[in-house]
């Protein structure tokens, strides 16, 4: 038997929403406007933009910043985010939830501080190996699909080329400076999660500790 995955966990990774842990609800995101249709000569203009993005990606070694989180149902929960790349990433919810997500370079985990129960399964099989790759490239086995600005975001939309229908990943940057804000996945069946940053710090020495994962105490573990 497996637990049911946690609706933050389930974006990254490539399977099916599933349900999870039900958030406290609060005002829910505005609606994610229509996907724009962007043919290649479009994309071409904005080379310059998708090479900044991918350059500031690959110098983002380490971070910190509050992170609101909005489920695909309009749940939203607030915690915080460190980064350690390559292959390392935790959230803490705030209290007085006890949940966390933690990556330490091989597996990526999650604990359900209800239930009691941890899960976890390979980065590379989940959404969070493109952020967390020694070399992130907006090319390879991924293809920018489209680019926009709007509400004073760059954002670089991005699907797997072997296939494309399996969901999608948003990046939103500030432009001046260039800095992440936030990112948005949307599944196969078109449900969206999205997480905003809040207070970026970056280029800290981070405690090795963050990204380790301790169980709790008597938790029952499944392993995906």
């Amino acid at each position: 038997m497996k637990t049911s995955y946690h609706p933050f966990f389930l974006t990254l990774t490539v399977a099916a929403f599933c349900g999870g842990l039900a958030l406290s609800p609060l005002p829910v995101a505005a609606a994610t406007p229509a996907p724009v249709q962007q043919t290649a000569h479009s994309l071409d203009s904005f080379k310059p933009q998708i090479a900044a993005a991918e350059t500031y990606l690959n110098t983002l070694k380490t971070a910190k910043a509050r992170f609101l989180l909005t489920a695909a149902d309009g749940t939203q929960q607030i915690g915080t985010f460190y980064l350690n790349r390559p292959g390392k990433l935790r959230f803490e919810y705030d209290p007085p939830l006890k949940d966390f997500i933690v990556a330490d370079g091989l597996l990526i985990y999650f604990y359900d501080s209800q239930l009691g129960e941890q899960s976890n399964a390979p980065i590379g099989q989940t959404m969070a190996d493109f952020l967390l790759r020694k070399d992130i490239r907006l090319g390879g086995d991924v293809a920018v699909e489209r680019v926009t600005r709007g509400g004073n975001l760059l954002q670089i939309t991005v699907v797997q080329k072997t296939d494309p229908g399996a969901g999608s990943l948003t990046l939103g940057f500030t432009e001046n400076p260039l800095e992440l804000k936030k990112w948005r996945i949307v599944d196969a069946q078109g449900q969206t999660v999205e997480v905003e940053l809040f207070q970026m710090q970056t280029g800290m020495k981070l405690d090795s500790k963050l990204f380790v994962y301790h169980a709790p105490k008597g938790p029952k573990t499944y392993n995906d």
